[in-house]
């Protein structure tokens, strides 16, 4: 009697490079296995944007097996009863997936494992998720890192495996399946109305990107990751960035891969964007270690913040009805493509918890909702990192972005800001960054009278920077 095993696809939706998938491939027969999950697709984890491109991904992932001769079988319900299930209807004695860091993922792992072992079945986690194991590395002392710079230069010593080819061809079980879900089963209905032409979902469509990525703008990286994008025609709507995050974090292109593609390239460029994989190795270090910092402050001292509660305020955040044109204009891009260039997200993220005063949970919660990339490690990490409560070092005063003033930094021309926050698409080059400093006949000439075509700022930026301060200080930052 041949073997069967089972392969548990989750947020690794490629066949090339995927260690789960290249061993079972060595048994007799295999099933590909995508299990829509109730507790997520219901959940706080529901997302229109995300559930949109997860369908993408799970269609061009479906017609990958296919061209190896398999196909992905879909089941619904409680992961631990349909893998169970799935194993005595197959035959099958090994349940394989690739192991992930979330406090979540790594409950549920526990107890379907503790399931599958009961019934007599064997489950095997392999990498795959991230470049390196990011449980291994220690400090001198034998503790986990909790600040970057010296978790990185582990990170560069970490064995890496090897890169696999996909499986040339695969062997499944006639098996029933369910059809691959619409975005709607996989909780989300909203979508976005432009979607950035770099987030095409599916393997292929990462690879594409991810090469076009690599053959040219990675070696200027260094010097224009911080560039925002201009409008369309003009650079790439990315700007200097990659735009490759959704295609992280669903694994359609290997963390490995890309890691190993870089490397093969010389420069300060690729150097600095390997550093941005080991940011994302790093986040799922902390949350491996400290699974209790998911959404509360790494640093006990500032859990005791006090935050400001105003709705109004809120609503014009989440918006882009802010007054600020940065800030307006990152909040638009994301509700616009389930995106956000990250140099936006900083000035997004300090404005409302260091302008408005606003529960750094919210800006969370609503990034979580709407971004392709969200993802909880990773987008709780980093609102830590700009509230300045998280795992760095550095005092919060250095983290009060002025929107202002990273406007004329990032965008000097305007071309960002112009593309989104269209209302502004006439204001003088010399305006853009404080249109409210127009006069009435400049006003009237650029065609956005503040107060009518676009809001004046809802607060002060100087004065709310005061109050910020003052409000660390008495949490105990002295």
């Amino acid at each position: 009697m041949g073997t069967t095993e089972i392969v548990w696809f989750r947020r690794d939706l490629r066949v090339r490079d995927h260690p789960a998938l290249h061993a079972a491939a060595a048994a007799d027969a295999v099933v590909p296995l995508f299990v829509v999950d109730p507790v997520i697709t219901d959940g706080r984890a529901a997302s229109g944007p995300r559930a949109h491109f997860l369908a993408g991904c799970l269609r061009a992932l479906d017609a990958s097996l296919r061209e190896r001769d398999g196909r992905l079988v879909v089941r619904h319900g409680d992961p631990a009863a349909v893998l169970v299930a799935l194993a005595r209807e197959t035959g099958a004695t090994v349940v394989r997936w690739t192991s992930d860091a979330s406090p979540f993922a790594r409950r549920r792992d526990t107890r379907v494992t503790a399931a599958l072992r009961q019934a007599g079945i064997e489950a095997r986690p392999s990498p795959g998720q991230y470049v390196a194991d990011p449980s291994v590395p220690r400090t001198g002392q034998g503790r986990p890192y909790t600040v970057f710079s010296p978790f990185a230069r582990a990170w560069e010593h970490l064995d890496r495996r090897s890169v696999l080819d996909a499986p040339a061809g695969l062997v499944v079980p006639d098996v029933p399946s369910e059809p691959l879900p619409a975005p709607d089963a996989l909780g989300g209905t909203g979508r976005p109305d432009a979607p950035e032409r770099f987030h095409e979902p599916g393997e292929d469509a990462g690879l594409a990107a991810a090469r076009e990525w690599l053959d040219g703008p990675v070696a200027t990286y260094d010097d224009l990751h911080d560039v925002l994008a201009g409008a369309e025609g003009t650079e790439r709507s990315a700007g200097g960035t990659s735009g490759l995050s959704p295609h992280l974090r669903w694994g359609t292109i290997s963390p490995r891969w890309l890691e190993a593609r870089a490397r093969r390239l010389s420069g300060p460029g690729p150097a600095a964007f390997v550093r941005q994989l080991a940011w994302r190795d790093f986040y799922a270090h902390v949350y491996l270690h400290h699974p209790e910092d998911r959404l509360q402050a790494h640093q006990a001292r500032y859990r005791a913040l006090t935050w400001e509660t105003d709705d109004d305020a809120l609503e014009a955040w989440r918006t882009g009805r802010t007054g600020y044109p940065l800030v307006d204009a990152g909040m638009r891009q994301l509700a616009a493509t389930g995106w956000m260039h990250n140099r936006a997200r900083l000035v997004t993220g300090s404005f409302l918890t260091k302008d408005l005063q606003l529960d750094w949970r919210l800006g969370e919660a609503h990034f979580y909702a709407h971004l392709l990339d969200g993802e909880p490690n990773q987008n709780d990490g980093n609102w830590q990192w700009v509230t300045s409560i998280g795992v760095d070092p550095k005092p919060y005063f250095q983290r009060m972005f002025n929107p202002t003033r990273q406007l004329q930094r990032f965008d000097p021309e305007g071309r960002y800001v112009r593309r989104w926050v269209p209302e502004l698409r006439d204001v003088p080059v010399e305006r853009i960054a404080e249109p409210w400093t127009m006069g009435p006949l400049e006003q009237q000439a650029a065609g956005c009278v503040i107060g009518e075509d676009y809001p004046g700022p809802i607060v002060d930026h100087a004065e709310q920077r005061a109050v910020a301060a003052a409000r660390y200080r008495s949490a105990g930052d002295g």
